[in-house]
């Protein structure tokens, strides 16, 4: 029989914090919960019925002990779920990415500070000099679509590329794709990653934009310029035994294409189901699709933007049956995340909370897996379903 595998990111898609959240400031955080909580009190609730027929609300109540507002099944689930808590010591996208493909990341990241300026200016003057420079915008932790309406007129005006970071391990480089250029602002991040390696700085991001002043919006163009994993992934697993790896949105830069064999790059989440559905037509035994739904996180997590989360959510869930209905015999599908960024809580970073590990498809074992302790058993089910050497951590789920 014929087996494949996809994954399916729902990125930042928490369901109840961990119990070491307290250590990120994140107790009581709760991306799924508040948001149907919130939906729940404006009398729309939360409608994801075919995630919650496959276990979604079953393993959110691992994570908390209630089950989401609005869900209501207990018992004859179709699917395979469970709640994962992180080991890794970080709560960002590579981090949480890795370890769902068997690598936790067990060492500290370098961060840069709060204080304004938040980039030391060694590392500043050294990139301004080798990208001739007129100089940079920003140099604060910042939200991006924020400071772009903030400095963009000033960037388009004096040719200056705004630099940003986060709570996570990133230097962040907007510039308009139109009056600075899409191929130089990539260049420019080549040289700011290669500065920033002493730092232990995880990824180097290009935040292109379009627009005039009051309407600036970011481009599908973003790139990731990422440190790769510290040892073989899944991805890798599958690719060395002769397995296409599909990589979907972002994926591709988060795993800096160790392992992947074909980078599709798409816009949106329709785009994104579009991309994956065309690759249940590419690909066969032994093969894997990965794809990554960024806007949860990108769009509506950071933003906290309660609402156009919840409608996101509540797309997902429409878009699944077609999705299932393409599937084939062998195949087996995870639906995952990579951390939380639950929209009510303060700030605009990532919340340390369990994610949802859900296996369904031809392949999978429908039943109640409990709570997990690693992302990483996620991963380590597909290596097994793929015939696959174990993983580097991880236990399998059946």
């Amino acid at each position: 029989m014929s087996k494949r595998a996809i994954i399916l990111v729902m990125d930042s898609f928490g369901i109840g914090a961990t119990p070491d959240a307290a250590s990120f400031g994140d107790t009581g955080a709760d991306t799924i919960g508040h948001i149907a909580a919130a939906r729940a009190a404006r009398g729309n609730p939360l409608k994801m019925p075919n995630l919650e027929a496959l276990g979604l609300g079953a393993a959110a109540r691992h994570a908390t002990g209630r089950l989401p507002a609005g869900f209501t099944r207990t018992s004859g689930f179709t699917g395979g779920f469970a709640a994962a808590r992180e080991r890794s010591l970080g709560k960002d996208t590579p981090s949480g990415h890795w370890e769902l493909a068997g690598v936790p990341v067990e060492f500290e990241w370098g961060y840069f500070p709060k204080s304004v300026p938040s980039f030391p200016a060694e590392l500043t003057n050294a990139i301004i000099a080798e990208a001739g420079l007129p100089g940079i915008l920003g140099n604060c932790h910042a939200s991006g679509t924020t400071i772009i309406a903030d400095l963009g007129e000033e960037h388009v005006r004096t040719g200056k590329p705004i630099f940003y970071t986060s709570a996570d391990s990133v230097l962040q480089i907007a510039a308009h794709e139109e009056s600075f250029g899409l191929d130089r602002l990539y260049a420019l991040c080549k040289i700011a990653y290669q500065h920033v390696q002493p730092y232990n700085i995880g990824r180097v991001i290009a935040r292109p934009f379009v627009g005039a002043p009051g309407s600036y919006t970011r481009t599908g163009n973003r790139k990731d310029l990422a440190v790769p994993p510290p040892s073989k992934t899944l991805l890798n697993q599958v690719s060395d035994k002769g397995g296409k790896v599909i990589a979907i949105g972002k994926v591709g830069d988060i795993y800096a294409h160790q392992g992947v064999t074909q980078v599709v790059k798409a816009t949106g989440h329709e785009a994104l189901w579009e991309k994956t559905l065309t690759a249940l037509d590419e690909t066969g035994d032994g093969d894997l699709i990965f794809t990554n739904f960024v806007e949860f996180d990108q769009s509506f997590g950071h933003r906290r933007n309660i609402e156009g989360y919840a409608a996101a959510l509540e797309e997902f869930d429409a878009a699944l049956p077609a999705f299932v209905s393409r599937l084939r015999e062998g195949d087996l599908v995870m639906i995952s995340a990579d951390h939380g960024c639950d929209p009510t809580w303060p700030g605009s970073d990532h919340t340390r909370e369990h994610v949802p590990l859900i296996f369904f498809g031809p392949a999978a074992k429908p039943g109640d897996y409990g709570v997990r302790s690693s992302f990483a058993d996620g991963g380590q089910t597909i290596a097994q379903h793929l015939g696959l050497s174990s993983l580097g951590a991880g236990k399998a789920l059946f």
